[in-house]
């Protein structure tokens, strides 16, 4: 690429039609994932062949793509993004360009698996904040929503990453009649822990076991049944995620509720998503996309990329089309999150 010098430049920012700016790119390394969990796979999963997913070498190239175009935050996803092979290598170049300046921070969505042992590598290699996906804190549920007997392990991941100094903000999704009765002490735990916690609802993204209308949890409500036991005070911290945060009682913790459905978060859309086969998708709850897997492995790839960042910033429309509808989820798209990227 031709350096960083146009990252300053405000004419060459990708700014969309309703004038936002995109300053944060969340990329997926990988579809795979060690857990199976109920609301982001089904349980036969049909994972995508190596040659259909880009090399990490491509995704650093997309990566410089991005932040010559003002990009200064990415996110890694996946799937799981600790168990693409080799993926530190990834993560340390987009460290060094942290300690260069060229990014603000590198950042990534984890189910905590892996952190056990890598979690000082993470930090070695400039990573200072992570989140990590955690529903409950009861062995039985935390199987029957992975489909996998990982609490402990994934326990000690979270210990692991605080142990190694990294910022820890728990991701849990809320869901009525699996989750629901435990939030309150998964927020005290938080507070004794002292993390951060993210409440996020249920999305209609590809086809999953349970219709997801069964579980759908209206933060607004686990809000009020909330405030019963703690004092909220709302927060003017932000990540540049969607997240609006409360401070939790006199204590350091921040509790983050993402609410697609019923108070969407559109408006200040800073991100774009590209998916671990190339593919940028504008927005999480719509199917346009850029392919830029083609432009990678054809002729003059610098010009092609910067050709389909246009093209995909220019597209972006102004909201997703999420909502409740008598009862029903509206605005699905096949695609589940595994494959877009957390």
């Amino acid at each position: 690429m031709s350096g960083l010098q146009s990252n300053s430049n405000s004419t060459n920012r990708l700014t969309d039609q309703f004038g936002r700016v995109i300053t944060y790119l969340r990329l997926s390394v990988t579809d795979r994932c060690d857990l199976r969990c109920t609301y982001c796979m089904a349980e036969d999963m049909v994972f995508l062949p190596k040659q259909d997913v880009l090399t990490l070498e491509e995704m650093l190239k997309v990566s410089e793509a991005f932040i010559e175009r003002g990009v200064k935050r990415i996110r890694l996803t996946g799937g799981e993004p600790l168990v693409r092979k080799n993926i530190m290598w990834l993560i340390k170049a987009l460290g060094d360009k942290v300690k260069a300046g060229e990014l603000d921070e590198i950042t990534l969505t984890t189910n905590g698996t892996q952190l056990p042992l890598m979690a000082d590598a993470l930090y070695d290699a400039g990573v200072r904040r992570v989140n990590i996906s955690l529903d409950t804190l009861d062995r039985e549920t935390f199987k029957k929503t992975a489909r996998r007997d990982q609490l402990e392990q994934v326990l000690k991941g979270i210990d692991a990453a605080i142990k190694a100094g990294l910022r820890v903000k728990i991701n849990t999704v809320a869901m009525r009649g699996k989750n629901e009765d435990e939030l309150p002490a998964l927020l005290k735990w938080a507070t004794e822990k002292g993390v951060d916690l993210t409440l996020i609802e249920t999305m209609p993204l590809g086809d999953v076991a349970d219709a997801r209308e069964d579980t759908y949890l209206p933060l607004s409500k686990v809000k009020d049944d909330l405030e019963k036991t703690f004092t909220l005070a709302p927060s003017s911290y932000h990540t540049g995620g969607p997240a609006r945060y409360f401070k939790v009682d006199d204590t350091n913790t921040k509790l983050g509720l993402i609410t697609p459905l019923t108070n969407n978060f559109c408006d200040g859309c800073n991100r774009m998503r590209v998916t671990c086969t190339g593919r940028i998708y504008m927005c999480l709850g719509q199917d346009d996309h850029v392919d830029l897997r083609a432009a990678l492995r054809g002729g003059n790839a610098d010009d092609a990329l910067a050709e389909c960042l246009n093209k995909a910033t220019g597209n972006k429309p102004r909201a997703h089309d999420f909502a409740m509808s008598d009862g029903k989820m509206v605005g699905k798209v096949g695609r589940h999150m595994s494959q877009t990227g957390g």
